[in-house]
């Protein structure tokens, strides 16, 4: 259950990312480089989501089979799905970071 509710963790990245961005957008002046921005911010984060998300799975798949078999892998197994869900957190921090800039500054 530990890899079903890490992968989970990753849309509320992509909700978290989607509500910045939907704040920002106004119908009158919205320049080229703000939704520039906010397209990479998306990107980044999306991007780095599938990354983390695959390596869950693969993770996640892999490690419950060896687990079964050997119980003392499960620390081990955790471990590993931090480090893959850490993928997501990098591209969730650029993805403020690129959603915070603006034409203005």
């Amino acid at each position: 259950i530990v890899p079903v509710v890490m992968a989970g963790v990753l849309g509320i990245y992509g909700f978290i990312i989607s509500v910045l961005i939907a704040q920002k957008v106004a119908p009158t002046d919205y320049k080229m480089f703000d939704g520039y921005a906010h397209l990479a911010s998306g990107l980044a984060c999306g991007l780095s989501g599938l990354s983390a998300g695959m390596a869950i799975g693969v993770v996640g798949d892999s490690g419950v089979r060896a687990n079964a078999q050997q119980p003392k892998l499960f620390v081990g197994m955790i471990l590993i799905l931090i480090f893959a869900e850490a993928l997501a957190l990098y591209g969730l921090i650029v993805g403020i970071i690129l959603s915070g800039k603006s034409s203005t500054q």
